[in-house]
């Protein structure tokens, strides 16, 4: 069972994790969420779960490529399956009535919401802070400091937990523009900017010669592989498997683009740019064929 115990216990991420999982469950006996959803949900839910509140994280503090896993797992596919299931609607159908119309809408309409809304959601910041948390964090230096200092190493898995959970928000949004803050098609080449760092940093590290982290060394490796082994494999799974990801969500946007072109607003749309296609052709060839008179 001591697989299951928080190696390095964080209540207040325990009674988030649980808020979360608890407003998912009155939700969806207040409103009907389909399987799959709820299936989303609990993966991802899960494996934010393993990845920072089971023995997993000992493993991570003393292993980079451990470490590696722990971040494609806490920043990729965990806050990517929870953001695919809609939860913010499931959470919003738990709570009171009358906590919605007097608490939670005058915030939302407040200006301090508002531009703190403006800001952490605003598509360019929060793609620069989602690719920034993984870089930033792969530094030696930062690295080192993490991994000595449990407040930084809390802040940093705290920070690629939030920059996944409203990055992957953005990107899977299924309502169009507007409410959604990100276009259709800049959800589907997202993914392709926010991955390309990351494969080159996954390159580097993969192919360097030279130890990057000894700091693993002081803290201890708890498995007997060669250093250089080590690193390759965290620079392997820095690279490969987090592009995968990247790439599968690109997909996701693609299909909620299409299905959101199959919609009457998006047929109106389609049909208002073709008017305004042949009108252009249209206004080319008479203005060509006034030159030639």
């Amino acid at each position: 069972m001591h697989w299951f115990v928080p190696y390095d216990f964080s209540p207040t991420l325990l009674a988030l994790w649980l808020l979360a999982a608890l407003l998912f469950v009155r939700g969806c006996r207040r409103r009907r969420v389909a399987r799959a959803r709820q299936a989303l949900f609990w993966t991802g839910m899960l494996s934010i779960y393993v990845s920072l509140l089971t023995y997993f994280d000992f493993y991570a503090l003393h292993q980079f490529f451990i470490d590696r896993i722990q971040q494609v797992l806490m920043h990729h596919v965990g806050p990517l399956l929870m953001m695919m299931a809609y939860p913010l609607s499931v959470w919003r159908a738990a709570l009171p009535l009358r906590l919605r119309t007097r608490v939670l809408k005058p915030m939302r309409q407040s200006m301090a919401w508002r531009a703190f809304a403006a800001v952490a959601f605003n598509p360019l910041l929060a793609t620069l802070a989602f690719v920034a948390v993984v870089l930033v964090w792969l530094l030696p230096r930062m690295m080192t400091l993490a991994m000595l200092d449990v407040r930084l190493y809390w802040a940093m898995n705290l920070s690629m937990l939030a920059s996944g959970l409203i990055y992957w928000g953005l990107v899977v949004d299924h309502r169009p523009r507007p409410p959604a803050r990100m276009g259709p098609g800049m959800r589907v080449l997202s993914p392709g900017f926010s991955m390309t760092p990351q494969i080159i940093a996954g390159a580097y590290i993969t192919f360097t010669v030279k130890d990057l982290y000894p700091v693993f060394a002081v803290c201890g490796r708890v498995f007997d592989i060669n250093v250089m082994v080590d690193q390759q494999l965290g620079g392997l799974i820095t690279w490969v498997p987090a592009a995968m990801v990247e790439a599968f969500a690109a997909l996701v946007a693609l299909r909620i683009w299409m299905n959101l072109s199959n919609t009457p607003r998006g047929q109106a749309r389609r049909a208002r740019l073709r008017a305004a296609v042949v009108a252009a052709s249209s206004g080319g060839t008479g203005q060509d064929r006034s030159s030639a008179a």
